[in-house]
């Protein structure tokens, strides 16, 4: 009996300690299934709070600095995540206890281990491709022959000039675009050499004035939904929430994604741990729940971006498991490429290419 009470007092003195747990979460914004979240919390008792970013360089301003008080963060496997390891900023996870990470797509992860060996330190939430977004009723009102599949249809001065009264957006992330706008000029999309740099200058002035935005990715999603652009530069789930969120709203167009037929550059969104996260057993406990079959499913489900959890595509409704813009086929992934994380000179070199971009000179 006495036995008994020791135990009952020692669960019971567990509790309030267990309840008062306060897991720190930086995403992406619109980028996890809010029911997972509410399900997390329902059955551990850990409470969650969810902040959000809109660029990875936000997310890497706030890590660098030290003691951001999160326990979780959502890096892109090249440059953030591989950024963030090389200066010491995330922790090696404990994967005993993440059993639910040997659910992982083995293929997908020997991907990012060649940013992250043996994958220690991070293991992959969502991933996919970046595309073309497009309005093609409005395209084709414009220019019918119009090659909705080729990059060719913005970085070409005379094919944006085109289409550009119907609106077109690039995403503002130079970590996304200039490795694209490199390869299409037939380039190494990883060069920081100044002759490459000052070719993907030149191209991206070119098409400048034509350019209506570059807003952040949760703005453009808007405004493909909304119909205030016709065609953008942008992550493949970012298309595919847009689309979601025309047909829901009855608009009188439809949006859709195309991979580019010269190839897209692949990504992969990490969750990971930083170094020195106030928390860290409540964030192992989350990054397990997090990979769950059902629960990944639900954040697919909600956010319709890919995930690396083979057994999850059962419990997805068919027309997202068989939608090739959420899971690429593998001759898409084929012709695909990862982008590399440059020097840290090279990085500079890129972001004064960007900001001169994005003024118009």
């Amino acid at each position: 009996m006495r036995r008994l009470f020791l135990a009952l007092t020692l669960i019971l003195a567990a509790l309030p300690l267990r309840a008062q747990t306060v897991l720190n979460i930086y995403n992406w914004a619109d980028y996890i299934d809010p029911a997972a979240v509410e399900r997390f919390t329902r059955e551990t008792g850990i409470r969650v709070r969810y902040d959000v970013y809109d660029t990875l360089e936000t997310l890497e301003g706030k890590l660098s600095a030290g003691r951001s008080g999160y326990d979780i963060v959502v890096p892109t496997s090249e440059p953030s995540f591989k950024r963030l390891l090389r200066a010491g900023a995330l922790r090696p996870l404990d994967v005993a206890r993440i059993p639910n990470a040997r659910g992982l797509d083995p293929a997908l992860m020997r991907r990012v281990a060649e940013v992250d060996p043996g994958n220690r330190h991070g293991v992959i939430y969502l991933w996919g491709t970046v595309g073309l977004g497009l309005n093609p009723e409005r395209i084709r009102a414009l220019w019918p022959e119009a090659p909705l599949d080729s990059l060719d249809l913005l970085m070409n001065p005379e094919n944006i000039r085109r289409i550009a009264r119907c609106g077109v957006a690039m995403m503002d992330s130079a970590v996304d675009v200039l490795p694209s706008v490199l390869r299409h000029l037939g380039r190494n999309p990883d060069s920081t050499d100044s002759a490459d740099l000052e070719a993907a200058q030149r191209a991206l002035l070119a098409i400048r004035p034509h350019l209506r935005s570059i807003p952040s990715p949760p703005a453009l999603i808007e405004a493909l939904a909304n119909g205030e652009i016709c065609a953008a530069f942008t992550y493949s789930g970012d298309v595919i929430q847009a689309a979601a969120r025309a047909r829901e709203a009855q608009r009188p167009f439809t949006v859709q994604y195309a991979v580019p037929r010269e190839g897209a550059q692949l990504w992969f969104d990490m969750l990971a741990i930083p170094a020195d996260a106030p928390n860290p057993d409540a964030a192992h406990a989350f990054i397990d729940f997090i990979l769950r079959p059902d629960v990944m499913a639900g954040i697919t489900r909600q956010v319709r971006f890919a995930n690396a959890v083979p057994e999850s595509r059962p419990l997805l409704p068919e027309a997202v498991r068989n939608d090739p813009s959420v899971f690429p086929p593998p001759e898409v992934i084929e012709r695909s490429f990862i982008a590399g994380t440059p020097a840290q000179a090279g990085e500079r070199a890129r972001a004064r290419l960007w900001a001169r971009f994005r003024a118009g000179r």
